[in-house]
């Protein structure tokens, strides 16, 4: 029972810090792509790429007995990102609106849905057996 779970997580590990990698990356890109010049939405894009890429630095070398901790962090991390992103595609966020057919918006979305449910899934795993 114990390998199984030292898999499972050793897996939720590495898929998490793949999704946030995948975000990081989209971030950095529309940021350098152009969004850099936009009022307060650019230094954020900046700012969750580089979030994003100590997310997965920590995702990686973290201790398992902290684990519960950061993918709870990271777990608010990404899904205040995907709130943003709906609510800049729903009603605007800070006076910018995006589009669901603007460049990287569908896979955005995917990549952090996708986040959020494995950090709750790492959480929630690293989690069980503790005092």
């Amino acid at each position: 029972m114990g390998t199984e779970r030292t898999v499972a997580l050793v897996a939720l590990r590495l898929a998490a810090a793949g999704t946030a990698a995948a975000m990081g990356a989209i971030h950095l890109y529309l940021w350098y792509e152009g969004y850099r010049y936009l009022h307060i939405i650019g230094p954020l894009f900046l700012l969750n790429a580089i979030g994003a890429a100590l997310l997965v630095l920590s995702l990686l070398i973290t201790p398992i007995r902290l684990l519960p901790v950061l993918a709870t962090l990271g777990t608010l991390f990404t899904a205040g990102t995907l709130a943003a992103l709906i609510v800049s595609l729903t009603s605007g966020l800070f006076g910018f609106r995006e589009y669901l057919d603007a460049d990287l918006v569908k896979p955005a979305l995917a990549v952090e849905a996708v986040g959020c449910v494995t950090l709750v899934a790492l959480a929630a795993l690293s989690r069980r057996g503790r005092p």
